[in-house]
């Protein structure tokens, strides 16, 4: 029998009714009144059985077979079906059903045993309905997942389509294009002599360092751009000022080329900023996706690739004003690596080199230097003196190779000294510019300069740092104290090279620290709020869009971008400013005027943008009184000023939530001490378990920290790698590869 057939199983007609068949295949058909059924067909059928009460036949005797060719199954299952008014079959049939037989008759039709017109447009009618519905629901499915914005989208067609290894690099295209658009705009101080602007001071200090002695690098006329950054920056200068004369020398002429606004200039001086970004900030975002967010799907770790790449604030000061923060903050966020997969002594060097290149670092010098304590502590008396010596070995050792220059026998002892005290200017004053931070809002009101001397001030600005950042100090030491190891329990080699369990603290520290130097140290200026932003970031960037880390984190940016708003005006950056926002927040799918605001975080946004947007048309529309000049600026800083303080109390409470699931803040650790734990990274109120003891490396054998989320979706290979015990709450990990994959 021919397989491609189907059958449809019908009785004859009656007499009084004529009715036409398919005429039936010449080997299947036969002259007797009684056709036998055929075997059973391996392939899908649909057959139809009709009761003696049939319209089109009332007797049950004889059964005609009429074959339909499989090209017809789909519209006898979906269409025709519907056409013959016959009922379902019986549940005591013995006859099957084929799968393909999922629409069954309409009630209408089957009621009155015969078929009409209007019973057949109203089934037709509700058939139509019940599609558009489903159409409706899948619209609206795809809108949800669309709403991630259009960086969600674009990562999820690649993968669609295969071309998933294409992400990264086109991301990194993409967002030196993006770099480099902004640099054609204008930077500081362009045209403004005879001072000109930090573009220039970067440019001069190319010059000095490849034609001057080193002893006279921080001595050499310091009332034109003097240099006041720490040696690496020096040395970066030199590198850039000699590739730069085998070009042009002209560029770079001692004392001749100042305020030099060539073409060619202007397009290598671009080009170093972007150059060193390529070679030092983008391999630690690569780095940290694959360390911090390694057990993610592919999907989520390049989406926080897009978002950390087009960080508004960060191109628009390095690429549009004209700076190198980038090499800092890559620095910072290698030693932050390196601690997350165990490497503590590279995590000291890079941090030294991230201090050697700006004194800006220091921001998070409290946060990095309790984490390694903390880590001492935890290790025990065996175990953590001997880290602790490593790591001031590395520590002092890298920062000696950084001054050498200055020290004997290459300089005089006192030679020390000239870079250092440039590197930190006291005598500058508490603040200069009107900066989002405590000194300049509150001045606004209580005029600190006329109420304290300036050796007061600088007493009370470090006391306020020093208590601002103190819960996040306290977290780290404490909670590595409080889940010590017992010199009874031991210590394998594969826990030494695990980063301590207070690893998940550390964002929230850097957060907490650097924020509480923005606010309250002395000599703060608007571009440092790119230090507390990069742990923020990083921490959006592994957050779902409705966590109140992204929204805190998205809010946060761009009011920083605001509170930068004076500056860039006065570079002439405002259409630079307005793109590279709005793209940001379409590329991350951040709007939040989209929904109904339900909490306090959403009302706070959208009266905080209302009072942005409305000091921009009150700026554009109006100008200030002759008696207030600065009218604009300080009530940007009043907008901005309570942002940041809020952020800096999340950083405190999230620092808090997280110590408290560690078990660092609870009566006893007993648990967490004898290998089972807390994650100890929360995400709205909650904890994922893991074990303390064996550090959350991937090259520890341990899902990797995925920072913005409680939990991160295991991988395949973790999924095996995985075993729990059913009579205990925590979780044993196998060894797993030592790389980062």
């Amino acid at each position: 029998m021919d397989e491609s057939l189907a059958y449809v199983y019908s009785e004859p007609a009656s007499p009084r009714r004529r009715t036409h068949f398919r005429t039936p295949s010449l080997t299947q058909t036969s002259a007797s009144s009684q056709v036998a059924f055929p075997p059973r067909l391996k392939t899908p059928v649909v057959r139809e059985r009709h009761t003696s009460t049939s319209v089109i036949s009332n007797r049950s005797d004889i059964d005609i077979l009429a074959p339909v060719p499989r090209r017809h199954h789909t519209l006898q299952a979906h269409q025709s079906r519907h056409w013959l008014g016959s009922p379902t079959p019986s549940v005591s049939s013995s006859r099957p059903v084929s799968p393909l037989s999922t629409v069954t008759s309409s009630p209408e039709l089957t009621k009155n045993h015969r078929l009409t017109f209007s019973s057949l447009i109203d089934h037709d009618a509700s058939r139509r309905s019940s599609l558009s519905m489903a159409h409706t629901r899948r619209s609206h499915q795809t809108k949800k997942q669309d709403e991630g914005g259009i960086g969600k989208t674009w990562v999820r067609w690649m993968h669609r389509h295969g071309l998933s290894e294409w992400v990264v690099p086109c991301a990194i295209l993409a967002s030196a294009w993006v770099k480099w658009a902004i640099g054609l705009g204008s930077y500081s101080g362009q045209g403004t002599p005879p001072m000109f602007g930090d573009y220039e001071a970067q440019r001069h200090w190319m010059e000095l360092t490849i034609h001057l002695p080193l002893r006279q690098w921080y001595t050499y006329d310091l009332q034109y751009w003097g240099l006041d950054y720490p040696p690496l920056t020096a040395y970066v200068s030199w590198l850039c000022g000699i590739i730069g004369s085998w070009i042009d020398p002209t560029w770079f002429a001692l004392d001749k080329s100042r305020g030099i606004e060539t073409a060619s200039s202007k397009i290598y001086m671009r080009a170093s900023v972007l150059a060193l970004d390529t070679l030092v900030y983008i391999p630690a975002l690569l780095m940290f996706v694959r360390a911090w967010q390694g057990s993610r799907s592919s999907r989520t770790q390049h989406l926080a690739l897009l978002t950390l790449f087009l960080h508004p604030a960060l191109l628009l000061v390095d690429f549009g004003h004209f700076q190198y923060n980038s090499v800092m903050l890559g620095l910072t966020l290698l030693s932050a690596n390196f601690f997350a997969i165990g490497q503590d002594l590279l995590g000291a060097f890079f941090f030294v080199l991230s201090l050697g290149f700006k004194q800006m670092a220091l921001y998070y010098a409290p946060a990095v230097g309790s984490y390694l304590l903390g880590k001492c502590l935890y290790l025990g008396s065996v175990e953590g003196p001997k880290l602790f010596i490593r790591l001031g070995i590395v520590t002092v050792a890298t920062f000696l190779l950084l001054f050498l220059p200055f020290l004997p026998p290459f300089s005089p002892l006192g030679a020390i000294l000239d870079p250092i005290t440039r590197i930190f200017p006291f005598n500058r004053g508490l603040f200069e510019d009107k900066v989002a931070n405590f000194w300049c809002a509150t001045n606004v009101a209580f005029k600190w300069k006329q109420w304290a001397s300036h050796g007061v001030l600088v007493k009370l600005s470090t006391a306020f740092t020093a208590a601002g950042f103190l819960p996040g100090v306290v977290g780290l030491i404490y909670g590595g104290y409080k889940m010590q190891v017992k010199p009874t329990e031991g210590l394998t080699g594969r826990s030494e090279a695990a980063p301590a369990p207070t690893l998940s603290l550390l964002p929230y520290a850097m957060l907490t620290s650097s924020m509480s130097f923005f606010l309250f140290s002395f000599q703060v200026h608007e571009k440092t709020i790119l230090l507390p932003l990069l742990p923020l970031t990083l921490l959006l960037s592994g957050a779902g869009p409705t966590s109140s880390t992204f929204e805190l984190g998205a809010l946060v940016n761009n009011v920083a971008v605001f509170s930068m708003w004076p500056l860039l005006k006065r570079d002439g950056l405002g259409l630079q400013y307005l793109a590279v926002t709005v793209l940001w927040n379409r590329l991350i799918g951040y709007n939040p005027f989209r929904a109904k605001p339900r909490s306090f975080l959403q009302f706070l946004a959208i009266a905080v943008y209302a009072a942005c947007l409305a000091l921009h048309i009150l700026e554009l529309l109006v100008s200030p009184p002759a008696r207030l000049p600065d009218l604009f600026p300080v009530l940007n800083v009043l907008v901005s000023t309570p942002v940041f303080v809020l952020a800096w109390l999340w950083s405190i409470k999230r620092g808090i939530q997280v110590s408290w699931a560690l078990g660092g803040l609870s009566s006893s650790s007993k648990s967490s001490k004898a290998g089972g734990g807390v994650d100890g990274h929360v995400s709205d109120g909650s904890a994922t378990l893991k074990p303390l003891a064996e550090g959350i490396g991937r090259e520890a054998g341990l899902r990797a920290k995925s920072l913005g989320y409680a939990q991160g979706r295991r991988r395949a290979g973790f999924r095996s790698s995985l075993s729990v015990d059913p009579a205990q709450t925590n979780l044993n990990f196998k060894r797993s590869s030592p790389q980062l994959t």
